[in-house]
């Protein structure tokens, strides 16, 4: 009777049973602490937060002149205003903003005059200003968990005080070539003797899947031999590999030695070419024999040997087209005079991949750190209108866009441990935020440009919320509502409250500087709807136009002592340690459209919303209560 391989098991069967033998094992990946200016390209094993904002002070962003806007209001190119010298102060870019002022003038618009300067322009309050926190705020996440770091993410580690990274540990994979008729590359080989290069393919695979490869000598078909260097392999390495030996010839020992220092757990795969390959194991190290011909074992380590190699290092290998079409879901304007290369993030809705283009200038780094994509948009072009298709260049894989979940919506900080909990999945989901408020959630999933909308929209006349909003919205229905948490809102202000503000009305004082959210955020809309409640006026609160798009931003600028206080979240202001004056408890809750509910990844999100971990990441940060989160509201 002729040879018989152990198995015939199909790829997908031994793919799954021999993970589940490995990971009972112990079989996992590990981590290492180094410097953030070494970790170019390395992989996040967990995820990193920012320790100081960026800007950590209010930077001038033009060269020019700083002064108070106010002293600029009526000025025009038929009326201009003349300003004292003594009343500005000449800056460069860069140079912290004078306590005093309020905002830059480009110096292109100042006129010097004997008796000071002349505008023909009116300034805005914070106009030419980068803010405290407007790239990030301390607190805000930076990576997620298995995240590649990139020169961009290394530029705002270090602008947000992180020094050092927990990276994952690069695998070494072992590599035993056999055989008595192979030979070193660089000798002349005689008649039947081949020259070894299969070490150099498979080693170039092992560092492409970002691992590390270490070749051992050759090994004759002697089974002693290759238990001893197999051996070595095992106590030096994560993953082992033998080339050849795997097949039904009267030498081909590989089964037998792996069984010898371990065990078999399939010897033949109903694949081809491939079918030899020995899936193997010694405690947790995977033991695999690759079929001697070159395309058998290639293709063996393609589907087999990479997938534990992904694991191990926290990657998504899989590489694919780079070019799609996508539609914007606003409009974006662009200089005639230049060529534009604008960031955008990517998802799928409906069958469309969605492209919403990220805000921020030149000095913003997190724009490019959360770009799925780049829109090149070509010199003399006007730029793109909502609901126009234009290609995109893809920086994450088409797949990788398509698991995504796109939110929109209020800002709340918990999307982003969501967002780290479900790539911790390791099921290839994760989520694509933006920040636009929560009547910009509303239109968003309206027009059907995002998933889910985070809304905390309070009806003055019920003193509800959301409800009222989805109904008068989506009058034919189409939508659900996903409970989510309830927050304490409530003002920020610097620890032992230096001020002494207690109540609403406190902030109309002439003494106090406010920040406020932007207007269409649900925040805004309380804010606004608690000042009319009260009857007091918005026009005499300092600082009410200066709006800001996330809590953590607030916080930031109420730390540094550029506001005296602002509205926002208990957790915002316990990353920053503010103290916080409790004004409301809110729902904050997520607008789902119904041809979402079946998708893996919406599935995916009402586990984690309804989870221990989720309840137990809220509980550390504070200010949340949990009740029945991730449950499906009835509208009727």
């Amino acid at each position: 009777m002729g040879f018989q391989y152990l198995t015939n098991t199909s790829l997908e069967q031994a793919i799954m049973q021999y993970r589940m033998e490995l990971d009972r094992s112990g079989f996992c990946r590990h981590s290492e602490k180094i410097p953030v200016i070494d970790a170019i390209n390395r992989i996040t094993s967990k995820a990193v937060y920012a320790k100081l904002c960026s800007p950590h002070y209010n930077a001038c962003a033009m060269d020019g002149i700083a002064l108070k806007a106010d002293t600029t209001f009526g000025a025009t190119e038929t009326s201009p205003v003349k300003i004292r010298k003594d009343a500005v102060v000449y800056v460069d870019t860069g140079d912290p903003l004078p306590k005093e002022c309020d905002c830059v003038v480009m110096i292109e618009d100042v006129i010097k005059v004997d008796a000071g300067i002349l505008l023909y322009h009116a300034a805005a309050p914070w106009q030419h200003v980068r803010q405290i926190g407007e790239d990030m705020s301390a607190g805000d996440m930076i990576l997620t968990s298995f995240s590649q770091i990139t020169p961009v993410a290394i530029g705002a580690m270090l602008a947000c005080g992180v020094l050092e990274v927990e990276v994952v540990k690069k695998p070494i994979v072992g590599i035993i070539p056999t055989g008595d008729e192979i030979v070193q590359p660089d000798s002349e080989p005689e008649e039947g003797k081949i020259k070894e290069f299969n070490s150099a393919i498979f080693g170039g695979m092992v560092h492409n899947c970002g691992a590390c490869a270490k070749v051992y000598p050759i090994v004759k078909d002697q089974k002693e031999e290759l238990e001893n260097m197999l051996r070595k392999a095992i106590k030096e390495c994560d993953v082992a590999i033998l080339i050849a030996g795997s097949s039904a010839g009267r030498e081909d020992y590989s089964s037998e030695v792996i069984n010898s220092v371990g065990k078999v757990i399939f010897h033949g795969i109903a694949m081809k070419p491939g079918k030899p390959a020995v899936l193997g194991m010694a405690g947790s190290v995977p033991v695999i024999g690759l079929p001697g011909y070159p395309v058998s074992g290639i293709i063996v380590f393609q589907n087999i040997v990479e997938p534990l190699l992904e694991y191990l290092t926290g990657q998504n290998l899989h590489k694919e087209e780079r070019k799609q079409e996508a539609v914007l879901t606003k409009n974006y304007n662009s200089s005639l005079s230049y060529r534009e290369f604008v960031r955008t993030r990517l998802g799928y809705v409906n069958g469309r991949m969605i492209a919403t283009p990220l805000n921020g200038g030149a000095g913003v780094v997190s724009s490019f750190l959360k770009a799925d994509g780049i829109i090149d948009i070509p010199k003399n072009s006007e730029g793109g209108e909502r609901g126009e298709t234009m290609s995109v260049k893809l920086l994450k894989s088409k797949k990788e866009v398509q698991q995504k979940l796109i939110i929109t919506g209020s800002h709340d900080p918990l999307i982003d441990e969501i967002t780290d909990i479900m790539v911790r999945q390791e099921k290839g989901f994760g989520i694509v935020s933006s920040h636009v408020g929560s009547m910009g959630a509303i239109f968003a999933v309206k027009r059907k440009e995002a998933h889910l909308g985070a809304i905390h929209l309070l009806d003055e006349e019920t003193g509800r919320y959301n409800t009222s909003y989805v109904k008068k919205y989506f009058p034919s229905g189409g939508v659900k509502v996903v409970e989510g948490v309830k927050r304490v809102q409530g003002f920020m202000v610097q620890k032992g409250n230096p001020k002494g503000i207690h109540h609403l009305r406190d902030i109309l004082r002439q003494d106090i500087s406010y920040v406020n959210r932007q207007k269409g955020s649900g925040t805004r809309i309380l804010t606004d709807y608690l000042i009319k409640k009260e009857g007091l006026v918005k026009d005499k609160i300092r600082g009410y136009e200066r709006e800001e798009f996330t809590h953590t931003s607030v916080a930031a600028i109420v730390a540094a002592g550029s506001a005296d206080v602002g509205m926002g979240i208990y957790s915002a202001a316990r990353i920053y340690g503010l103290d916080f004056i409790p004004i409301c408890e809110e729902h904050y809750d997520f607008l789902v459209d119904d041809e979402t509910l079946e998708l893996e990844e919406f599935q995916e999100f009402l586990k984690i919303m309804k989870g221990e971990e989720l309840k137990a990441r809220l509980g550390r940060m504070g200010g949340y209560v949990i009740n029945n989160s991730g449950c499906i509201v009835n509208l009727e």
